[in-house]
C-alpha cells in the first residue's frame, strides 16, 4: 500500500512530536519508572515449584518463572540480578499485583477470560503451554481419571485447577470429595500420607513433583487425561500499555533469538549480522527498546545475560523428563511464535 508523500510526512511529525512529549516525561510508563527509581523489578513467584521456581540449595530462586523475571530486568534496568522474588500464594498473588507489592507476576499463572475481565490485570505472554492433570499412587490401580468416581483430590484453592476438576467431574457424571489447600508442600504431603486419592494441579507441576521422588518416582502415575487448556505466562496490571508492551516483547525477543540460533554465548559475534530483523534484536539500529521506553539493548541484555527461550527451558524443564512437545516454537511443530520485530 503506498501513501502520499505529504501524508507520510504528516505522520512522521505527528510521531516525532508524541515520541518527544513522552520522552518529557519520563519512560512513558509509571512501572518503568518507578522500577528505575527502586533500582530493582520486585517480580512474584511460588517460590515453591521445581523447573518454574524454586531456590536452590545457595538460596538462589531458580526456575523458568525466576529466568523470565530476570530477562525482564535485564530489559528494564540491563542487569538480570536486579531483581527481587517476591514468594506469594495462589490466593494472594493478585492482590499484591493490584496493590502494587509487585510489578510483574511470573507464578505459574493460567490466562483466563475472568482473569483479565474481573482482576484489572492483562497478561502479557505464555511462557508455559500446559494442562491439569492428576497423579495417583501405582498401587491404586487406577489408570484413566474417569476411573475416580468418588475420590478425594487434593488441590490448591483460588487456582484455575479446582474450577477445571469441578468442570471435568460435572460434564463426567462423576462425583468427588476436594480437599483444599494452600500450600504447596502440605498438598503433597497430604497427598503422600493417603488423605486424598490424587493430587491435581498443571501436569508440569505433576511432572516436576514426581521426578523429584528420586527412585520412588515409579510408585505415581500421571494419568492420561490432560482436562483443560492452562496457558500460563505473564501478569501485569492494566493501565500501564508500555510496561504491558516491554514485558511482552521481552518474552517475543527470547523467541526470536531462539529461531535464530543467538544464545547467550555467541550473541556478541552476531553484532556483525547483517539480517534486519537480527540487527533490531540486538538493538543495532531501529530504535526498538526506546519505543518500549528503555534502552535499545534491552533484548540484548536480557539474551546475553539469561539466555534465549530455549536456554531458559533447557535449563529448567529439560531435567525433569517433561518433553518441549507444543512448548516449541513455531516452526518446530509448538505453539511459540513470536511477531516480527520491525
Amino acid at each position: 500500500m503506498k501513501f502520499s508523500t505529504s501524508f507520510g510526512a504528516g505522520v512522521l511529525v505527528a510521531a516525532g512530536l508524541f515520541a518527544g512529549s513522552a520522552m518529557a516525561q519520563g519512560t512513558g510508563s509509571a512501572t518503568i519508572d518507578a522500577i528505575n527509581k527502586r533500582g530493582e523489578l520486585l517480580c512474584g513467584t511460588s517460590g515453591q515449584s521445581a523447573g518454574f521456581s524454586l531456590p536452590d540449595s545457595q538460596g538462589v530462586m531458580r526456575g523458568i518463572d525466576a529466568d523470565h523475571c530476570r530477562a525482564v530486568a535485564a530489559a528494564v534496568l540491563g542487569d538480570a540480578k536486579k531483581v527481587k522474588f517476591v514468594p506469594l500464594t495462589a490466593q494472594a498473588r493478585f492482590t499484591a499485583l493490584q496493590s502494587g507489592e509487585v510489578d510483574l507476576l511470573y507464578r505459574s499463572t493460567t490466562w483466563t477470560l475472568g482473569r483479565e475481565g474481573n482482576l484489572g490485570a492483562l497478561f502479557a505472554s505464555i511462557n508455559f503451554y500446559d494442562g491439569t492433570g492428576f497423579l495417583v499412587k501405582k498401587a491404586s490401580g487406577v489408570k484413566s481419571a474417569k476411573e475416580m468416581d468418588g475420590a478425594t483430590i487434593c488441590v490448591a484453592p483460588g487456582t484455575s485447577t479446582e474450577l477445571a476438576i469441578a468442570d471435568y467431574f460435572r460434564v463426567n457424571k462423576l462425583k468427588f470429595t476436594p480437599i483444599l489447600i494452600q500450600d504447596a508442600s502440605e498438598i503433597t504431603a497430604a497427598y503422600e500420607s493417603g488423605r486424598c486419592d490424587a493430587y491435581s494441579t498443571d501436569a508440569s507441576g505433576l511432572a516436576a513433583y514426581r521426578a523429584t521422588q528420586g527412585p520412588k518416582a515409579t510408585d505415581h502415575v500421571l494419568l492420561p487425561e490432560i482436562i483443560s487448556k492452562e496457558p500460563l505466562g505473564a501478569m501485569v496490571r492494566k493501565g500501564d500499555d508500555k510496561w504491558f508492551d516491554l514485558v511482552r516483547w521481552t518474552y517475543f525477543a527470547g523467541l526470536i533469538a531462539e529461531e535464530y540460533g543467538i544464545t547467550a554465548a555467541n550473541i556478541d559475534t552476531m553484532t556483525t549480522s547483517t539480517v534486519p530483523e537480527v540487527r533490531r534484536l540486538l538493538g543495532l539500529e531501529g530504535d526498538m527498546g526506546k519505543a518500549l521506553g528503555v534502552d535499545n539493548k534491552f533484548a540484548f541484555n536480557a539474551v546475553k545475560q539469561v539466555g534465549n527461550f530455549g536456554e531458559i527451558w533447557d535449563r529448567n524443564i529439560t531435567p525433569l523428563g517433561i518433553p518441549r512437545g507444543i512448548n516449541n516454537l513455531w516452526n518446530k511443530g509448538g505453539l511459540h511464535y513470536a511477531p516480527p520485530m520491525r
